[in-house]
């Protein structure tokens, strides 16, 4: 199917500040730049990334602050506006978008995006706990499915019963062209100032995901072999959990949870590792992140994502999920100056141009 009339709609609840937020408004740039109109529709205008939306996007406030009710309103969108394509993300927004084209009654190609391995993150919390089972009566009805990991794209064949060649796997767009300008911002931060212990660095939401406490008593072990220092960009329901860790630890000297960052890269730029504790990704921006500024990185061999960016550990360090010893082990084996550098080859297939020409691809649109 070649669509004639280019115009991309994409959904998304709210513009939090979630990888996933971040993703589609950088898609939303690539496909400006390609000569496409798009509209950005809302349930909500609010988040973090608003003032990252390129002026040329138009925004299209659903006012329905509660996710069910953006389903009418989505679908009376969809009718009176008549786009080329729908792409979403996230549940239960991808559940709507396919729901709101039955409902509208309209031809229009409904594409939607996996952001997590299914089989682990439903479970895991309350608000997704329908997640796999919707997915597994909903995602047939679609016209294309993007899993943002091959390992995303498994699981999800698997939980859903749908044909691994009907998901069309596609990186996130997270090597963009001012992600090494805004790495150079400053900070004014003590902890970064000529002559100050090495500071290592995580990034990621509060959460059982993340897994922050095997990380903070992997850096309690390195703590005891050499001087350093532990930063937490962001936030999450654990945050008294964690702060609570610290303290038994006697650690609160040395550890800072900072709390959501708008430029997390400055801080990647200035630190000497990255590490990335997580009990389950999908793709984690952060770490693709850390690799293109140039830090040292150690991740989880979780499912799914780090393997995949890491060329099965090639470029960083891949430890066992919650093992603190082994990871205490690959953070001091860094901090000795023991890691290897990436190949900036590797990294293209994280960049915008690429993503955003397979995105046109799967949405339906020939060759731009």
């Amino acid at each position: 199917m070649t669509i004639t009339s280019p115009r991309i709609a994409i959904y998304l609840r709210n513009l939090s500040g979630g990888g996933a937020e971040r993703v589609m408004v950088s898609l939303s740039g690539g496909f400006i730049k390609k000569g496409i109109d798009v509209d950005l529709v809302l349930n909500k205008v609010e988040g973090a990334y608003l003032s990252q939306v390129p002026p040329e996007v138009r925004i299209v406030d659903l006012q329905a602050p509660k996710l069910p009710a953006g389903l009418p309103k989505l679908a009376s969108y969809l009718r009176r506006e008549r786009p080329s394509v729908l792409l979403s993300a996230l549940h239960y927004t991808n559940e709507i978008a396919i729901l709101a084209k039955y409902l509208s009654r309209i031809s229009v190609r409904v594409v939607v995006s996996e952001r997590n391995t299914l089989s682990l993150h439903g479970p895991s919390r309350n608000s997704d706990r329908l997640s796999p089972l919707l997915a597994r009566l909903l995602y047939p009805w679609a016209d294309g499915i993007v899993a943002v990991s091959q390992g995303v794209a498994d699981d999800l064949a698997q939980v859903t019963g749908i044909s691994p060649q009907q998901i069309e796997t596609i990186y996130n767009p997270t090597v963009t062209a001012n992600l090494l300008e805004k790495s150079q911002e400053s900070l004014n931060h003590p902890w970064f100032k000529t002559g100050e212990p090495p500071v290592v660095l995580a990034v990621g939401r509060l959460d059982d995901q993340k897994d922050f406490p095997t990380l903070i008593n992997a850096f309690a072990i390195v703590k005891k072999i050499q001087p350093c220092r532990l930063i937490i960009l962001g936030q999450g329901p654990q945050k008294q959990k964690l702060e609570a860790l610290v303290q038994e630890l006697d650690l609160k000297n040395d550890v800072a949870m900072l709390g959501f960052a708008e430029n997390p890269s400055a801080y990647m730029a200035k630190a000497a590792v990255f590490v990335l504790s997580s009990a389950w990704e999908g793709l984690p921006n952060a770490l693709i992140e850390a690799m293109a500024i140039g830090i040292p990185v150690v991740s989880t061999n979780c499912p799914s994502g780090p393997r995949e960016i890491l060329d099965n550990g090639k470029y960083g360090s891949l430890v066992p999920v919650g093992d603190s010893k082994a990871m205490a082990d690959a953070i001091l084996s860094v901090l000795s100056g023991k890691f290897s550098s990436v190949d900036p080859t590797w990294l293209k297939q994280f960049t915008l141009e690429v993503a955003t020409q397979k995105y046109l691809e799967v949405l339906g649109f020939a060759k731009v």
